[in-house]
């Protein structure tokens, strides 16, 4: 790509120039060697050679003025020079690995530290890459090194967070913050939180549907009747099989309450029943019981009858005399 002064489509492009070059770069560099940073950064914009006899035409600037800033922006590490020229790095890039990068001499801890931090920065540098396109701003940085203290997530968790967010066409820090908190509270620190945490989604999003096609629900449940199911598959550590003996008690009902059906689950958690064999078989001998007080009643109410009759046949005999 041949870029002309004339080119009129420069009138409606910008070149972006990182918050972080100003505040770790301006005050150090001359003036001649702040404009050919610019000017390199213009260049890589459009994936344009970096040439250092160009710059020095376009500029109108010496050669060895050139030659001096090159080699100034190289020892900052803003410049890299390969066999195929030089190549601008991504100025966020290296402030980080300047803050993550080990100490000559660490103590034990340090090392940890270090280590760790190394492994943070190569996540928000996949975290650029991936879904940012190498352009991260450096508020993002921060956001993410500030996320990462906060939470306390490992490295694998704070993409699979920033995945997460990207798939739900949500890539923006409220969105992010407020799953982030979501994560935190259910006790998410490492991947293998957040996988256990994905399979008691699932497993609740499986039972939920399966209550709503019983029930002939012709909507998703409440925010409630949400809180009563992840109570019974979770906290109770029931299984679909075992809700689903409530639900068939309830069938005969009509307007089914989800607190009607939390009394029932509730009262089996409370005795200790946790298989569904269990269950039925409480339920058989309640049924028993039941049976058996009707019998009671029952014996009982044709034992009063009988005496009554008796009683009526004394009044009788004595009204008759």
């Amino acid at each position: 790509m041949k870029l002309e002064q004339n080119d009129k489509s420069m009138l409606f492009s910008n070149t972006e120039i990182p918050d972080v070059f100003f505040t770790e770069y301006l005050s150090s560099a001359n003036g001649d060697y702040i404009k050919v940073y610019l000017y390199i950064l213009f260049l890589s914009k459009y994936d344009k050679d970096i040439k250092i006899n160009d710059l020095s035409k376009k500029l109108a600037l010496p050669l060895k003025t050139i030659q001096e800033a090159f080699k100034y922006w190289e020892e900052a590490g803003v410049l890299i020079k390969k066999h195929t020229g030089y190549i601008l790095v991504n100025l966020q890039e290296v402030e980080l690995l300047k803050l993550y990068s080990p100490k000559l001499t660490s103590s034990p801890d340090d090392i940890k530290k270090n280590a760790k931090n190394q492994y943070r920065a190569k996540a928000i540098e996949n975290i650029n890459n991936q879904f940012f396109q190498g352009i991260m701003s450096p508020s993002w940085y921060s956001d993410i090194d500030m996320w990462f203290k906060k939470y306390n997530f490992d490295e694998q968790v704070m993409l699979a967070l920033f995945n997460y967010c990207f798939d739900h066409s949500a890539l923006h820090r409220n969105y992010i913050q407020v799953v982030a908190d979501s994560w935190y509270k259910n006790n998410i620190r490492s991947f293998s939180d957040l996988d256990k945490y994905y399979e008691k989604q699932e497993k609740i999003l499986s039972v939920k549907k399966s209550i709503i096609k019983k029930l002939g629900l012709n909507r998703n449940l409440t925010v409630y009747e949400d809180a009563y199911v992840e109570k019974w598959t979770i906290d109770y550590g029931y299984s679909l099989d075992i809700i689903e003996i409530a639900l068939k008690k309830t069938t005969s009902k009509s307007n089914i309450s989800f607190e009607y059906l939390n009394k029932i689950i509730s009262d089996w958690h409370d005795r200790n029943l946790k298989t569904a064999t269990e269950i039925q078989e409480y339920i058989q001998i309640s049924k028993q019981k039941q049976e058996n007080i009707k019998d009671m009643k029952k014996q009982v109410s044709n034992y009063n009858n009988s005496n009554q009759r008796t009683y009526d046949n004394f009044d009788n005999l004595y009204a008759n005399n």
